[in-house]
């Protein structure tokens, strides 16, 4: 036989409550948040490694042009032009000195003999070549 206890209503305890654990999100995020700054600061570095390592254009016009000799006329004002044009947009001073350089080397480009450079032309590229700045 069994013994039927009477239920006896309780009131002094109340009944389980489920609480909200929140922890495991948290780690999640935290981790999120870690592999992405991780993530930014390989970036960073392969970035840095690939910026100095780089071939720098402008660097390496602005030493051709300040190599150019002016034994060879017709090559060295084709030179000039070629390896001027990446600095003609740095400012409207460049772009002038640049368009006025050009128009005085034509004379030595576009035909089969040519005498050499003047002065006054020389000049002119000279005073290009110090306005660059790399």
């Amino acid at each position: 036989m069994q013994n039927k206890m009477p239920e006896i209503p309780i009131h002094d305890i109340k009944p389980l409550v489920e609480i909200q654990e929140y922890s495991f999100y948290y780690l999640l995020a935290l981790i999120v948040l870690a592999l992405v700054v991780l993530g930014v600061i390989v970036y960073m570095i392969i970035r840095y490694i690939k910026s100095k390592n780089a071939f720098y254009i402008r660097k390496e016009h602005s030493k051709i042009l300040h190599d150019i000799n002016f034994k060879d006329a017709k090559k060295s004002a084709y030179d000039i032009t070629f390896y001027g044009a990446t600095f003609k947009n740095d400012s409207q001073k460049h772009h002038e000195m640049y368009e006025n350089m050009t128009d005085r080397l034509a004379v030595y480009k576009y035909k089969k003999n040519v005498e050499a450079i003047d002065d006054e032309v020389k000049a002119y590229v000279d005073l290009y070549r110090g306005m660059i700045d790399v």
